[in-house]
C-alpha cells in the first residue's frame, strides 16, 4: 500500500508529479536543517545544559539557573550579547509591544522601513483602534513608515528622507504579515542595516523575526541588527513550547525590555519559569528540524497549488526566508472552502467548521483553520487570512512534512476534483 493510493487517479498523478518537481529543493532544505541543528547543538553543549536546568522555579523566580541557561543558549545561537526568553510573553505581538515600550520614550519616533506593519502592531502603535487604550501614541511616541516602492522593495531614498533626530528606533518586519509583498531575506535586511547605519550610525535597529527563525542559515542579528524578537509558538518553540516569546540583542537594550516586562529594579532577575523550561529547551533544540519540515511543506503547497491554476507566492523554486505560503483564491467562497478542508485534516478539532469572524486586533473578518496542540501555534499547520480582496489564505507551519503533504493533497482533492 502507498499513501497516495487513497486519492483519485488524477490527484495521485498530480502528487507524484509535484514530489518529483521539488526533490532538489527539499535536499537543499535538508542541508540547511543540519547546518542550523549544529548551531543549536553547539549552544547547548557550550552552556553545559543538564537535567537540573530543565526544572522550574516558583514565586519571584530568583536564581533560576535553568531560565538563565536557556537565555544563554538563545544568545549563543543568535550571536548576541543577551537574551530574554520568558513564558510571561503571551504572544509575538506582546513581545514586540513590550520591546517597543521598553526602548521608546515620549517625544521619540518609531520608523518602520518595510511599509505599514501588520494589523495587531497597528493597534499597539495607535494608528488604528480607540484612543486612550494605552498605545504608543497615547504616550506621546510618534510613528511613521516608509511605503515600499512599486516593486515591493525597500525605498532607500524614502528612508533617508524620514530619518531624523527624533527617530530612536528603526523597525524592520521580516515577514509579510497579511500584505501582498514578499518577506525580506536576511541578505536584504543586511542591505537595509548597512544603509541605515550610513545615514544614522546611532539609531537602534529592531527586527520582528516572527516566522523567520532557522528558515535561512544566517539570522538578522548576525548582520548588524541591534535587537530582535520572536514568538515561542512559532519557529523557535519547535512545536513544544506552550507559550512565550524571546528578545535577543545588545545587553543594554535587553535590560530596558526586561524592566518593561517586570519592573525597574527587578528586570530579568524575576519571573518564575514554573514548569515551562523542559518544553522550551526541547522545543528550541527541535526547532531547526521542525522549521525545515514546515518549509518543505510550504514548497509542496506552492508547487501543487500552482499546478491547480492558483496564484501562489513564493513560487516553489524561490528562496525561502520564513514559513508563510500565500494562495490567492480570487473569491471568498474558494478561500473559505479551502480553509475548512485544512481544518478537516488537522489532528485537533478536525470536526470543527471554521467561519469568518471578528478577531481582536484585526479590522476585517478573519477565517482561521488551526487544529493545533497549542492554541494558535503558527509553527503547527494552519491557514488564515482576512476576508478582503484578493481573498488570500496565508498557510504556515507543519510539525512534520508528511502531515502537510497529506492535508494539502486532501484539500486539493476536495476543492478542485469533486
Amino acid at each position: 500500500m502507498n499513501w497516495r493510493d487513497s486519492f483519485k487517479p488524477e490527484v495521485k498523478e498530480l502528487i507524484e508529479k509535484t514530489e518529483q518537481q521539488i526533490q532538489s529543493r527539499l535536499m537543499e532544505i535538508d542541508d540547511q536543517v543540519t547546518f542550523n541543528q549544529e548551531k543549536v547543538l553547539d549552544a547547548f553543549t557550550k552552556e553545559n545544559v543538564s537535567e537540573e536546568h530543565l526544572n522550574g522555579t516558583t514565586g519571584y523566580g530568583y536564581d533560576d539557573m535553568g531560565r538563565d541557561a536557556l537565555e544563554s543558549v538563545y544568545s549563543d545561537t543568535f550571536k548576541t550579547e543577551g537574551a530574554l526568553v520568558r513564558s510571561q510573553f503571551v504572544s509575538g505581538t506582546h513581545t514586540i509591544s513590550t520591546t517597543l515600550f521598553g526602548l521608546l520614550r515620549p517625544g521619540d519616533e518609531l520608523l518602520y522601513v518595510t511599509g505599514m506593519p501588520y494589523d495587531t502592531i497597528q493597534e499597539v502603535i495607535g494608528v488604528v483602534g480607540e484612543p486612550g487604550k494605552g498605545s504608543l501614541k497615547d504616550f506621546g511616541i510618534d510613528f511613521d513608515y516608509v511605503p515600499l516602492a512599486s516593486d515591493n522593495k525597500v525605498d532607500f531614498d524614502g528612508i533617508k528622507s524620514k530619518l531624523n533626530n527624533k527617530v530612536k528606533v528603526v523597525a524592520i518586519q521580516r515577514s509579510r504579515g497579511y500584505a501582498s509583498r514578499p518577506s525580506f531575506t536576511v541578505d536584504q535586511i543586511k542591505e537595509m542595516v548597512k544603509f541605515i547605519r550610513s545615514v544614522d550610525p546611532n539609531v537602534t535597529i529592531f527586527v520582528d523575526n516572527c516566522y523567520g527563525e532557522f528558515s535561512e542559515m544566517v539570522e538578522p542579528t548576525e548582520v548588524g541588527v541591534d535587537i530582535m524578537v520572536g514568538s515561542l509558538i512559532k519557529n523557535a518553540g519547535g512545536g513544544m513550547a506552550q507559550t512565550g516569546g524571546y528578545v535577543v540583542g545588545k545587553q543594554k537594550l535587553i535590560d530596558l525590555v526586561a524592566n518593561r516586562l517586570t519592573n525597574v529594579g527587578a528586570g530579568s532577575d524575576e519571573g518564575a519559569s514554573l514548569g515551562s523550561l523542559r518544553r522550551m529547551f526541547q522545543g528550541f533544540f527541535l526547532a531547526p528540524t521542525v522549521t525545515g519540515d514546515a518549509i518543505k511543506g510550504a514548497i509542496f503547497e506552492s508547487a501543487i497549488l500552482e499546478q491547480c491554476g492558483l496564484d501562489v507566492a513564493p513560487k516553489w523554486s524561490d528562496p525561502r526566508t520564513d514559513l508563510i505560503q500565500t494562495i490567492n483564491f480570487g473569491k471568498k467562497e474558494s478561500m473559505v472552502s479551502f480553509a475548512q478542508a485544512i481544518q478537516k485534516n488537522s489532528p485537533v478539532d478536525s470536526y470543527v467548521v471554521p467561519e469568518a469572524s471578528e478577531m481582536a486586533g484585526y479590522e476585517d473578518l478573519v477565517i482561521m483553520a488551526a487544529g493545533t496542540f497549542v492554541q494558535g501555534a503558527s509553527i503547527e499547520f494552519s491557514a488564515d487570512g482576512p476576508i478582503r480582496e484578493p481573498y488570500t489564505l496565508y498557510i504556515q507551519g507543519g510539525l512534520n512534512y508528511s502531515h502537510v503533504k497529506i492535508a494539502i493533497s486532501r484539500a486539493v482533492q476536495d476543492t478542485f476534483f469533486n
